[in-house]
Formats: structure tokens, C-alpha cells, sequence
């Protein structure tokens, strides 16, 4: 086994401890874990390609300012890597501000709390005052939140929104019945798929295909297979310009725009200058930036670390290579 996953695999271990303890974790000075650099700022991210990109941006952009940074990318799921956070196990997520949120107030952190009834619907700035306001005394931050996000979103091919005159979710609702929609198996009982699809838009597909990944649902819609899909709105395959991702014009998806979630450790260690980088980055990153960086890792089978330094130079945020 190789350092870097024995690293990661003691840290995976430590963050399960972390999740056991969780409701006792109450201290907003958590020291970090022992053995660490304290003036390392480990940045992690969860175990997908989206994730782990957006983390080696905010890696590569916080050495490029200085600042000595240790990665844990593709720690693992948000169950392992949240209590890391919260535990003093890791310093900078790359979080997601609605399923942020909701995973807090799931994890009853902190109790009491009336979660996340009451947030608007495609407004990052409540949601994000949300999520501070339910990690407040936890030790960690909430930055300022991306433009770009990763919800459900429908989307047809091209030729059948060039047809049909399809822009925004409502178009369909005169088309839904003669539709075949795809999706992931569990879209039929998922709030934010089929059954808010049928509540908000009155849309009523006349069958419903499980299909279960992306590459999956992509090919169906090209193929005709389908004639929608439930698909990530951040998905590199939208940006090829073959399939056409319909407006969400009622506001069915919560926001899940990216967003820096820091421990105040390492904002008081190194003081303004760390928010500042991790802000700025956000700050340029956009959907059709992520789209993409999606395309290229993923589709086109880039390196991560290659693609993560090329898009902060194109920003003008770190110098270029000598």
C-alpha cells in the first residue's frame, strides 16, 4: 500500500471514530488531529470526480498564495468526510450548500435547529446563511458560494427541444404524457425527482424508465430510448451542445451551488489571506466552467491536477508554469 492511501486509510478510519462521537463534538477551538502539521491546510474532498476536482483547485490555488496544503481527495462519502471536518481531521470541503444543509440538520447538528424549512428555492445567499447558521460554535466557516452547482435537472436531446420548442421544465407539461422519462432507479421516490416533478409541474410521463448512471441516460436520450432524463446539471456531457438541460422555472431543486466549508482553525492560523484565495476561486467558477472541467476529466480523460492549474491560469488567479 502506498503512503498516500495508507494516509487516507488511517484518516478514513479516524473520521468513522469522528462520526461515532459526533453529537459530543461540541467544541468550536477543535485542536487538529495529532501527528499533523498544524500549519498544513488539509484540503479533502469526497470520493467523486467532481468533487475531487473542485478540490484540487482550491489545493492548487491556497500553494500558489503560500499557504502549505496537504490533500485527502477522494476521501469518501459525505458520512466519513463531514465528521472529519467538524473533528479537526481536515480544513477545506468542497460542499454542496442544499445537501450540505441537509445532511447537518440529519446528523442533528445542532439540535433544535428548524433545518432547512424556509429556504427559497434557487437562493444561495439564504441557503448559505442557512448552513452557517446550523454549523455555528462547530469550529467551521461557510465562504461564499460558487455560481456554479450540481442539482436534478431534465434534459432532452437538442432535436426534440428544437422540434418541440422546449426552453424551461413547464414546456413539457403539454408533451408529458407521451414521454418516456429516465432516471435513476430511485427517481420514483426521491422529493426533488418524479414526485416534484409531478407536484410542481403537474407532469405526468407516460412511463418511466431506471437507468443507472449518467453514461446510461445520456446514450438513452440519443438513441431515443427516452425522451427525458433526470440528469446532474454539472454533467460534462452538457457541454457538447447534443443535449439541451431544460430551466428549472419553478424552483423544484434546492440551491447546490459549491461552496468552501473551512475549520476556524485554519482561518485563524493564516488568517484573511486563506478566505480570500478560496473566495476568488469561487468566484470565477462557473456552470458552464464546471461543465467543462467535467468534460475534460471525465469525458475527455484529462489529468485532474493538469486541468485544475490550466483553468486558475486561464483566470489569471495563479502565474503560469515557468
Amino acid at each position: 500500500m502506498s503512503r498516500g492511501r495508507r494516509c487516507r486509510t488511517r484518516l478514513a478510519l479516524a473520521c468513522l471514530g469522528a462520526a461515532l462521537m459526533l453529537p459530543s463534538c461540541r467544541d468550536p477551538a477543535t485542536p487538529p488531529a495529532a501527528g499533523r502539521d498544524p500549519t498544513e491546510v488539509v484540503v479533502a474532498s469526497f470520493n467523486f470526480p467532481e468533487s475531487t476536482l473542485v478540490a484540487e483547485i482550491y489545493a492548487t490555488a491556497l500553494q500558489a498564495a503560500g499557504i502549505p496544503v496537504r490533500r485527502e481527495l477522494g476521501l469518501g462519502p459525505r458520512e466519513l468526510v463531514q465528521p472529519a471536518l467538524l473533528g479537526g481531521l481536515v480544513d477545506v470541503v468542497p460542499e454542496y450548500l442544499g445537501t450540505a444543509l441537509a445532511s447537518v440538520h440529519a446528523a442533528g447538528v445542532p439540535p433544535g435547529d428548524p433545518g432547512a424549512v424556509g429556504v427559497p428555492p434557487g437562493d444561495p445567499a439564504a441557503a448559505r446563511q442557512a448552513l452557517a447558521r446550523a454549523l455555528d460554535g462547530r469550529g467551521v466557516r461557510v465562504l461564499d458560494p460558487a455560481e456554479a452547482q450540481n442539482q436534478n435537472g431534465v434534459v432532452v436531446a437538442r432535436a426534440t427541444a428544437e422540434h418541440l420548442g422546449l426552453s424551461k421544465v413547464s414546456d413539457l407539461a403539454a408533451h408529458s404524457s407521451g414521454f418516456v422519462l429516465g432516471g435513476p432507479p430511485e427517481c420514483p421516490e426521491r422529493p426533488y425527482c418524479l414526485p416534484g416533478l409531478e407536484g410542481v409541474y403537474g407532469l405526468r410521463f407516460g412511463g418511466f424508465l431506471p437507468l443507472d448512471t449518467e453514461q446510461q441516460r445520456a446514450a438513452a436520450l440519443v438513441d431515443g430510448v427516452v425522451d427525458a432524463a433526470v440528469m446532474f446539471t454539472s454533467d460534462g456531457r452538457l457541454a457538447t451542445g447534443d443535449l439541451v438541460l431544460l430551466a428549472d422555472d419553478r424552483g423544484l431543486q434546492p440551491s447546490e451551488n459549491l461552496v468552501p466549508v473551512v475549520s476556524a482553525r485554519a482561518l485563524d492560523r493564516h488568517g484573511p489571506r486563506l478566505a480570500e484565495v478560496l473566495d476568488a476561486v469561487s468566484a470565477r467558477l462557473t456552470a458552464n466552467g464546471l461543465r467543462f472541467l467535467n468534460w475534460r476529466v471525465s469525458m475527455a480523460g484529462k489529468d485532474v491536477a493538469t486541468e485544475a492549474r490550466g483553468w486558475l491560469e486561464r483566470q489569471s488567479l495563479i502565474r503560469p508554469a515557468a
